[in-house]
């Protein structure tokens, strides 16, 4: 099989490439990245040596490359995204040119050179803010983008379902909830947190900390990812999330205990325009395919602490580009 890996040099993406090419040495990977703030090539060097895996540096604005490089049969697997919510707060122009424009031609590459799937991945937050109550979500409930960035995943799930109902193109939606874990950039909120705690800084949290997410340890992520890639239906919509859903105020004490330090540490800052009150997923659907989380809450977030501390080369470099 040849995969054509969108955004693999981000977050999730190098993640998703870590472990498949480690879990599938007979594929063929190409990572497409544009090396944005976001998107470090030094994430996956170590990959270089494998025979198949090979990087290019393009965006997936450009249409003659994305056709050049999808070939016939090949699965594309698009994490390519701007994906900050505060960054989208000032700046939304550039959520809508990559995750938007970007993901169209993608769409457009993949349909022409007869893609055998295209997966699109996508968010929680196109829901919206869900009350405190015990509801969750579900795939085929109405969405509600709150910010500019999850509008701007709500309109490419839009484009992909356009062309599911028009063009029968085999395209599957994946929402995840909060991932965390090793080589996340430092404006996110769990290596922030960490990273400052390192430096000996504080934590800024958010109005009162009342926001809940449901958090999913990146690895778990990209196994269901794979999951769905070899035994998901073209068409569906499968939401992936950890089963960890955990209210702002409880995460920061958690990263403070694992990191001994004392609530003195926490600097209650102004909230967020348009802040979620709440994420939630109702996953039962990938659960009766056979898919579940695999990692414990804490123990992933020791993990990721600890790579966070034996890894400060990667994280210092780049805390001084967040705003």
């Amino acid at each position: 099989m040849e995969m054509i890996v969108t955004g693999g040099a981000g977050f999730i993406g190098t993640n998703f490439l870590r472990y498949m090419t480690g879990k599938y040495p007979s594929y063929k990977f190409t990572n497409v990245d544009a090396l944005t703030y976001a998107g470090n090539k030094e994430n996956a060097t170590e990959l270089l040596k494998n025979p198949n895996y090979r990087f290019l540096h393009t965006d997936i604005n450009d249409s003659y490359l994305m056709e050049s490089i999808i070939t016939e049969g090949s699965v594309v697997v698009n994490f390519a995204a701007e994906s900050h919510v505060d960054r989208s707060i000032s700046d939304p122009l550039s959520f809508a040119k990559t995750n938007i424009l970007g993901t169209h031609v993608l769409l457009e590459a993949a349909r022409k050179k007869k893609a055998k799937l295209f997966i699109q991945v996508s968010t929680d937050e196109v829901y919206g803010s869900l009350d405190f109550s015990s509801i969750s979500s579900k795939e085929m409930d109405k969405i509600h983008p709150s910010s500019p960035y999850s509008a701007s995943k709500a309109a490419a799930e839009m484009l992909c379902l356009a062309n599911i109902r028009t063009f029968g193109q085999p395209i599957i939606i994946t929402r995840s909830s909060n991932n965390f874990g090793p080589y996340q950039y430092p404006e996110k909120v769990i290596p922030l947190f960490i990273t400052n705690l390192i430096e000996g800084k504080k934590v800024p949290l958010y109005g009162g900390g009342g926001n809940i997410r449901d958090w999913i340890f990146v690895e778990d992520n990209c196994e269901a990812i794979d999951f769905v890639i070899h035994n998901g239906i073209p068409g569906e919509i499968y939401n992936i999330g950890g089963g960890n859903e955990i209210p702002n105020t409880e995460l920061t004490k958690s990263i403070l205990k694992e990191m001994g330090k004392d609530e003195s540490y926490i600097e209650y800052v102004a909230d967020r325009p348009g802040h979620d009150l709440r994420y939630s997923l109702d996953c039962s659907k990938i659960h009766s395919l056979g898919w579940s989380p695999k990692f414990n809450f804490q123990d992933a977030l020791q993990k990721t602490i600890e790579w966070y501390m034996k890894n400060p080369e990667w994280w210092k470099t780049l805390k001084g580009g967040v705003k």
